[in-house]
């Protein structure tokens, strides 16, 4: 198992990264928030999760172990496949889904695409002592924007790879963007344009 890889970044998007290590690089997926923390970065650590399946070798990465321990519990849950946990953690990041499983925030599970009512006590049940055992919660500072010419397009294309139609997200970034016209950030652009698709 790969625990973390450090290297060069050669290429990067909001959800996945190439990382060269001597001469070769990883396709490796992030989630919106490790994607926020990578702005002006050239060289980065990245811890791993390989998930292996009958059709794929899947590459996983978090930009710290908090976060990719955060996956790796939510994975666990029944019903929460990988992509479902990445989107939790481009909604929100590994301390506030913690927060939230220790203060039994249903609702705030609720607005993340994919996740009931149901499948929220479900993660809250399953996790909430885990998460009190592990420790307390630290704070994690977002950092990073993006140049604003373009995050239009980097916000469709993520959402689009993260399992959203490319019509309704099309419909749902042109209205934060109609809303807030200022936007710079890709990040808070694929926030705010989750909070409408969900």
């Amino acid at each position: 198992m790969l625990a973390y890889i450090k290297g060069e970044i050669t290429f990067k998007t909001p959800t996945y990264v190439y990382i060269e290590t001597r001469g070769v690089a990883y396709h490796v997926n992030i989630s919106l928030n490790t994607y926020s923390k990578l702005d002006g970065v050239d060289r980065v650590k990245i811890y791993t999760y390989l998930q292996v399946k009958e059709d794929a070798h899947t590459l996983y990465g978090f930009i710290s172990e908090r976060e990719k321990e955060t996956f790796v519990s939510l994975i666990s849950v029944s019903g929460i496949g990988a992509n479902t946990a990445r989107v939790i953690l481009s909604a929100m990041t590994a301390d506030e889904v913690r927060q939230c499983i220790v203060n039994e925030d249903v609702a705030r599970f609720k607005a993340v695409k994919g996740i009931g009512a149901k499948t929220a006590q479900r993660i809250i049940l399953d996790l909430k002592d885990k998460i009190l055992k592990s420790g307390g919660i630290d704070e994690v500072k977002i950092v990073g924007s993006n140049s604003n010419s373009s995050i239009r397009q980097e916000a469709i294309s993520a959402l689009q790879s993260l399992g959203f139609q490319k019509n309704m997200v099309l419909k749902k970034v042109d209205m934060v963007l109609s809303q807030e016209p200022e936007l710079e950030q890709v990040e808070e652009l694929i926030k705010k344009s989750l909070k409408l698709l969900s």
